[in-house]
């Protein structure tokens, strides 16, 4: 595994994150507001954590290493975010900021499998 500080391929995991919902979030309505409404909803700590823990048996031994890794990595305080949520979330976005930098064919792969556990369709009525 190419080594990066840890923090840095979650740094850039929360990037591409993010992109990824938006890409999906803009053909759910023309609507700013909702679009806005629907951002948030996907992009927060408890949502990337839930969504882990369903691609969780998807991943390979390396990326749960790098997960499991990324999860104990210090973290500032925050007062708004429950410290598991926010590591869990963090083990998230360093697999895909390591995927996306490293392995693109594997990254597109974890963002199909995500499309589908999400269901954006479903969250249509937000």
């Amino acid at each position: 595994m190419n080594q990066l500080n840890i923090k840095n391929y979650a740094h850039l995991g929360d990037a591409v994150y993010e992109v990824f919902i938006r890409e999906k979030t803009i053909f759910l309505t023309s609507n700013l507001n909702k679009l806005h409404k629907y951002t948030v909803h996907f992009v927060n700590a408890a949502f990337q954590t839930e969504l882990y823990d369903k691609l969780t048996p998807f991943l390979s031994n390396e990326e749960l290493e790098l997960a499991r890794r990324a999860r104990n990595i210090p973290l500032s305080p925050s007062r708004k975010v429950d410290r598991h949520l926010h590591s869990t979330a963090t083990s998230l976005e360093a697999v895909l900021g390591y995927n996306y930098l490293h392995n693109k064919t594997r990254y597109t792969e974890l963002c199909k499998i995500m499309e589908k556990l999400i269901d954006f369709n479903n969250y249509v009525n937000l």
